[in-house]
């Protein structure tokens, strides 16, 4: 048996490695750290607010506001990519940032047009579920026209997975051409990379 030996009165001192923060700690901390996004401000206070701005004196307060404004609008006049980085359809040349329509929507338009995007969710929604349900019901009849020595190995799930050498089943039948147009792009645009 091996013992440690420690002088008396002397403290045994414990090296901890430093304690990582963990996602959820650092997730409170930034809520708790964040600034209200838009402040509410009484008739006075705005006018007082107005004042001091005339007078070249601005709020620290105010200046965030003003600096996430500018950054919004940064954001959003940029283009936004259409598909993952690197092979987005506009850095790949298949789509003209010219020809994207630009749109100038008010409040009124925004939440008419939220309306009727959900109407078509909805739609779209029920459509397939009538779909999944119809199909449930017509396996069911299927296996109950089996005969019996039939009926029972179709109960049995098939568990075998998907052939990784094929393409996973979609409800479109696919774009003629579509995938070699992207590869292609993909080629062209790597080739300029290592040009540079």
């Amino acid at each position: 048996r091996s013992k440690v030996t420690t002088r008396k009165g002397a403290e045994v001192a414990k090296k901890e490695p430093p304690r990582r923060k963990s996602e959820f700690d650092e997730m409170v901390e930034d809520c708790l750290s964040s600034t209200a996004p838009v402040r509410s401000l009484k008739p006075k206070e705005k006018a007082r607010e107005a004042e001091r701005e005339r007078m070249g004196l601005i709020s620290k307060a105010k200046d965030e506001e003003m600096k996430k404004m500018n950054k919004m609008k940064k954001e959003f006049a940029n283009p936004w990519p259409i598909g993952p980085p690197g092979l987005d359809l506009i850095s790949l040349g298949l789509v003209d940032v010219e020809k994207l329509p630009k749109y100038e929507l008010t409040v009124e338009d925004g939440r008419r047009l939220a309306k009727e995007n959900s109407r078509v969710l909805m739609r779209k929604h029920r459509q397939r579920q009538a779909a999944e349900t119809t199909l449930l019901r017509l396996k069911k009849e299927a296996i109950e026209a089996l005969p019996e020595n039939l009926k029972a190995a179709a109960l049995v799930p098939d568990m075998t997975p998907f052939p990784v050498n094929r393409f996973m089943a979609t409800l479109t039948p696919p774009i003629e051409g579509y995938l070699e147009k992207v590869m292609e792009a993909a080629k062209k645009s790597s080739a300029k990379e290592k040009l540079r």
